[in-house]
């Protein structure tokens, strides 16, 4: 642990002052609901598509991506992969459904598809998982400044917590997408500086660096083998194009964008730019990783402290004998979050670590405050007004939103405190999102596509889902003598089974009731949308 320069924290705290500026701007706008959840359908494409690209840009790639990297290959880098046909997907038929509904809530056509159950299931679903989200993130960035700082990572996670309810609650959608706009370029400045430091003090430089790589194959993208039960290109790009799916086409940070827009094409062209964005950027970060792990493997003396910093919180109470051997035994996918706040820490010059620590709270910070504001709308729209009070003022549900945005921020914190001592952010993170994800895309494909599916149709498909989902997850639980009842499939396949369990039973019983299918009239192609 050092103490930061004064420079660095005087960078930090105007970072910290700036967002919560924004806020206070902003909230003279926020007199109705319509401005705090939609910003009234005012602001321009390329603005969302930063957003959309910041909330991407979450401290789950800033620290877990170079994270991941360092510890095993570039095999995740095949999720940003699936990135563009997910994106056609949603740009050509989902954006324009969205946009014609005129329905701020993204799991209201559930209801009108299958009835209450359908979007109330949805709705926890999406609430989960934006708990995960914003745990899993909390959790990323208290990792990195507890490096710098020495200070508790809760209470890191509090002392941040509050700065973005703050801002969040007082300017709305408006203040979340402007804030992530700056987010974003500060966030891929701050990766820059980290990668040219890295290179930089590399002995032999880039040659070295890829000699390196390939000789303890870091740049693999997984086998291309058709095996379902490892992480394998095919489980990884399945697991990307059904997640980013679900990113672009149901998941109400998303959608809600859509409808801050000037129209059908400005939405499109968003989803494009972030596509464009994020794709190039993320391989920065693979990059990075394996920078990161060459430069640390031609000074294998530094990863010590590393070791014995993971070892001490793995086994707080151990003696110091059996802190050193368990350290000696650590493999690089076990430490490898640690790497980038370790070279932060000793090797980024004074001035810059504070610029650095900016970008890492703009990673963390753009997908929270979206994640507090989207889950505040559902909350409000979904379920508050949906069975407690459905004729509130527009003053009333202001309110609400209020106190749902800082209820939600309070939680992701919690989250974010019980995962501490998790192995691997990343993993912790695709593991959550798939478990609740998989099932709420699964039935809105079902009503999106399947004109004559009924409510009991896709209610018992939705049952099966869940089944299959439930048995998948715990399937590593199941004790030895019943070993034959675990699921083979890796866990990453959690999602892409459980969609396609809901959507093809549900598919299966519409057709056993002998009725014919045809497609929705509204997810024609719409002419006016860019799709490339």
């Amino acid at each position: 642990m050092k103490t930061l320069p004064v420079v660095d924290l005087l960078v930090i705290v105007a970072y910290l002052v700036g967002m919560i500026a924004v806020g206070v701007y902003f909230s003279r706008n926020n007199k109705s609901a319509d401005q705090f959840t939609k910003a009234s359908g005012k602001i321009p494409g390329w603005a969302i598509g930063m957003s959309i690209y910041a909330t991407f840009l979450s401290s789950n790639t800033f620290l877990g991506v170079p994270g991941k990297a360092f510890g095993s290959n570039w095999n995740s880098f095949v999720f940003s992969l699936a990135m563009p046909l997910s994106a056609w997907v949603a740009a050509r038929y989902f954006i324009p459904f969205y946009r014609n509904t005129g329905e701020v809530s993204a799991y209201t056509h559930l209801e009108h598809r299958f009835g209450a159950w359908a979007r109330t299931y949805a709705v926890v679903c999406f609430l989960l998982t934006q708990l995960a989200r914003m745990g899993s993130i909390f959790f990323g960035i208290a990792l990195s400044l507890q490096a710098l700082t020495g200070y508790p990572m809760a209470t890191i996670m509090i002392v941040v917590g509050i700065c973005i309810i703050l801002y969040t609650v007082m300017g709305g959608m408006e203040a979340v997408i402007w804030t992530e706009v700056v987010q974003g370029v500060i966030k891929t400045a701050g990766a820059l500086i980290i990668l040219y430091l890295v290179v930089d003090g590399m002995p032999g430089g880039v040659d070295r660096i890829i000699e390196i790589g390939k000789v303890d194959d870091k740049f693999s993208l997984g086998s291309f083998a058709p095996n379902f039960s490892q992480s394998t290109f095919w489980v990884i790009f399945l697991y990307g194009f059904f997640m980013n799916l679900n990113n672009f086409g149901m998941d109400q940070n998303y959608v809600q964008r859509y409808h801050t827009t000037t129209s059908i094409k400005e939405a499109a062209r968003s989803i494009w730019l972030c596509v464009y964005l994020y794709v190039p950027v993320s391989l920065m970060f693979f990059v990075l990783g394996s920078c990161l792990y060459a430069y640390y493997q031609t000074n294998p003396e530094l990863l010590d402290a590393i070791r014995m910093q993971v070892a001490g919180e793995r086994l707080p109470d151990g003696s110091p004998e059996a802190i050193r051997q368990l350290a000696a035994t650590l493999s690089p996918a076990e430490y490898g979050d640690k790497v980038m706040p370790h070279f932060m820490v000793n090797k980024v010059p004074a001035g810059l670590v504070g610029l650095i620590v900016a970008a890492i709270l703009s990673a963390a910070m753009s997908t929270i405050s979206s994640s507090m504001n989207a889950s505040a709308t559902v909350f409000s729209v979904d379920i508050y007004q949906r069975y407690l009070n459905p004729k509130m003022t527009d003053g009333q549900s202001l309110r609400l939103l209020y106190i749902a945005t800082t209820v939600f921020g309070v939680l992701g914190m919690i989250a974010g405190i019980a995962m501490i001592g998790v192995k691997s952010v990343l993993d912790i993170w695709w593991q959550l999102s798939g478990i609740f994800a998989g099932g709420m895309l699964g039935l809105f494909l079902l009503g999106m596509i399947s004109r004559q599916t009924q409510n009991a149709e896709a209610l018992t498909a939705t049952l099966v889902g869940v089944l299959v989902i439930v048995w998948m997850t715990f399937s590593p639980q199941i004790p030895d003598e019943y070993a034959a009842l675990r699921s083979t499939f890796h866990l990453n396949m959690v999602m892409v089974i459980g969609t396609l369990t809901i959507f093809l039973v549900g598919l299966l019983l519409t057709r056993i009731r002998g009725k014919k299918l045809e497609p929705v009239p509204e997810l024609k192609p719409n002419n006016s949308v860019i799709t490339e």
